[in-house]
């Protein structure tokens, strides 16, 4: 799909305020409601944006620990791998996981109730079968930058 500047203005202007009223979306791209909202399904039946959410301050609702863990698995096949991320899926505690190249084979980002919570996941992970043969453990002790929007301006800045 083609893009133009008022598609990225879109995309942009929602990463960072996902609740922006079709009005004010339109006002903002400039243009009027009817073109803005046909530019949005597009973008939207394009794939290019995912989904909607709301950021959740998890300090005033419950005490929690992020953790992120750099884990190994027992073997490299496509079978072991895949087994591993269907896995991932499973385990809600699991807030993202990113598979790596170099020295780790994935990373993830855990969030529990507490260090004693986390070790029990990494046991019942360890004795799933899925194929963790270390695993690397590293406390987060205070959030510095969240998960921002994609910084668009800088990935399609011509060079």
């Amino acid at each position: 799909m083609n893009l133009d500047q008022r598609d990225l203005d879109i995309l942009r202007i929602l990463s960072q305020e996902g609740r922006i009223t079709k009005a004010a979306l339109a006002e903002r791209v400039g243009l009027s409601p009817t073109p803005c909202w046909d530019r949005l399904k597009k973008l939207e039946k394009a794939g290019l944006i995912e989904g909607y959410g709301a950021q959740i301050n998890l300090k005033k609702i419950a005490s929690h620990v992020t953790v992120f863990v750099a884990l190994e698995i027992t073997e490299h096949t496509a079978a072991r791998f895949q087994n591993f991320e269907t896995a991932m899926q499973h385990y809600e505690e699991v807030t993202a996981c990113w598979a790596l190249g170099g020295g780790f084979d994935y990373l993830l980002q855990i969030v529990t109730r507490d260090i004693d919570a986390y070790q029990a996941l990494m046991d019942v992970m360890l004795d799933s079968g899925i194929g963790v043969s270390r695993y690397f453990t590293y406390v987060v002790t205070k959030p510095v930058k969240g998960a921002g929007p994609p910084p668009l301006n800088v990935l399609l800045a011509q060079s």
